[in-house]
């Protein structure tokens, strides 16, 4: 009788993923008390955002293949993993519409000021006037990566607000930026001063390591918006608090942070020109639904010998 890959999944993900998953291999799911035991005999696991070490792949002798639900790779050993001769596959674009909307929603709440009036109203706080705020439509957006995400961020706003579209990515290929009409940029502090809306969509790496620092918050103008929906520690959070309490820029917004979750005292979430979620870019059900089919396809597709469709190591 030939054995059956075991596959433990370390978070939660779409029931139907799961069922599609225990089709072909045996299933340890997050709730499982052996959940924690997986370097001893999983052939695969499924992650999230749970970090993957140099450790625990060295110790993962049976291990053959990772997949990550979502696009972003930076919490798992790649190096380690390669040298090792583990398979990483992941799910790009499988979120590029909910982190879109996401983007867009909170580009809304940060100019029309929408979570400080509902905290007002809320909190009681209301007296005269409500908050101003502005308007977004024909305001120039500025996109860092162009990636799936990235692409269809630029096109919520085009299509939405007419927004003129600049775009910045040294790896994309020109096609990337005709298909959505956003004129290239080869230099980000050239951007920078032009954009009313800077919107980040790229993986947190060496080189974007607080790639958005005090020196670039002061190339942008002082009406600007900043949103961050890639990676904490892509945008140095120091200098962001220091741009805001000074009026450098007009606002931000933030769905990711170094630490997660973020402490209830962290500088930034006392700022009324600051909104912030959790994490949730991807948090939407047809997303997770998309996400948990694709990453359990790329994984079931290694065990079984096949190519996956989104292989990074």
């Amino acid at each position: 009788m030939v054995e059956r890959p075991l596959v433990y999944v370390l978070e939660q993900i779409a029931p139907s993923a799961i069922a599609t998953l225990r089709q072909s291999c045996d299933v340890v799911e997050p709730g499982d008390a052996r959940r924690d035991k997986w370097p001893e005999d999983a052939h695969g696991i499924i992650v999230r955002t749970s970090k993957v070490t140099a450790d625990l792949l060295e110790a993962a002798v049976r291990l053959k293949v990772v997949g990550k639900h979502g696009a972003g790779v930076d919490n798992i050993d790649l190096d380690a993993a390669r040298a090792r001769g583990i398979a990483v596959v992941s799910t790009p674009g499988a979120n590029a519409n909910a982190v879109a909307e996401l983007a867009v929603g909170m580009a809304l709440s940060v100019a029309r000021r929408i979570s400080l009036a509902d905290r007002l109203l809320r909190e009681g706080g209301l007296s005269g006037s409500p908050p101003q705020g502005f308007e977004l439509s024909g305001r120039t957006v500025g996109v860092v990566g162009m990636g799936s995400v990235g692409r269809r961020t630029a096109l919520l706003f085009k299509n939405a607000f007419g927004a003129p579209l600049l775009a910045f990515d040294p790896f994309a290929p020109d096609a990337a930026f005709a298909e959505i009409g956003a004129e290239r940029y080869t230099s980000l502090d050239a951007m920078l001063p032009q954009v009313d809306l800077l919107t980040l969509h790229i993986p947190l790496t060496a080189d974007t390591a607080n790639l958005i620092d005090g020196r670039r918050l002061g190339l942008m103008r002082r009406e600007a918006i900043l949103l961050n929906l890639s990676r904490g520690g892509i945008v140095d959070e120091t200098a962001l608090h220091a741009a805001l309490s000074e009026g450098v820029i007009a606002g931000a917004a933030s769905d990711v942070f170094v630490d997660e979750p973020p402490s209830p005292d962290h500088p930034l979430l006392g700022l009324d020109n600051f909104v912030a979620t959790p994490h949730t870019g991807a948090a939407t059900s047809e997303s997770m639904e998309r996400m948990g089919m694709e990453v359990v396809a790329g994984v079931v597709a290694f065990l079984k010998g096949e190519t996956p469709r989104h292989r990074v190591v």
